[in-house]
């Protein structure tokens, strides 16, 4: 799983501020999903799909579950790459893997379900047909 294949991958670089870290000096443990969030927005905007295209859509993305697994701190000026990589694309959701490095170093991996909704009731709908054909051109073999 933590295994990196760029070519269908999205990274998006995060560099480490005081404001990230908790009292002991490492980056607080919730900050993680606020870069895996930042890192899937980042790659629907270079796809073509900004809030603003979001926004004008009956339908919007939340985060139905999410697996996280921590494997080293990052700190305090660390420059790190989030991937966003999409493992399933369903008719009403996103699996992604999204891992966070320093370097070669997998600091943390997860694996994400992004639900679509519909904005009104709240309930699955299916994925814009704009969004899932740009996905899937660019991230599904």
């Amino acid at each position: 799983m933590s295994e990196r294949q760029p070519l269908s991958e999205f990274f998006w670089p995060v560099t480490i501020y005081m404001e990230d870290t908790d009292a002991g000096g490492i980056v607080f443990y919730a900050n993680y999903l606020k870069y895996m969030e930042r890192a899937r927005t980042e790659c629907l905007r270079a796809l073509g799909f900004d809030k603003r295209f979001i926004f004008t859509c009956d339908s919007m993305f939340v985060v139905h579950s999410l697996n996280v697994e921590y494997k080293a701190p990052a700190a305090l000026d660390d420059e790190l790459q989030v991937e966003a990589h999409i493992l399933q694309l369903k008719r009403t959701a996103i699996v992604f893997r999204q891992n966070v490095w320093r370097g070669e170093e997998l600091l943390c991996e997860a694996q994400v379900k992004i639900a679509c909704v519909d904005k009104t009731r709240m309930r699955p709908c299916p994925i814009p047909d704009a969004i899932r054909e740009k996905l899937k051109s660019t991230f599904i073999d």
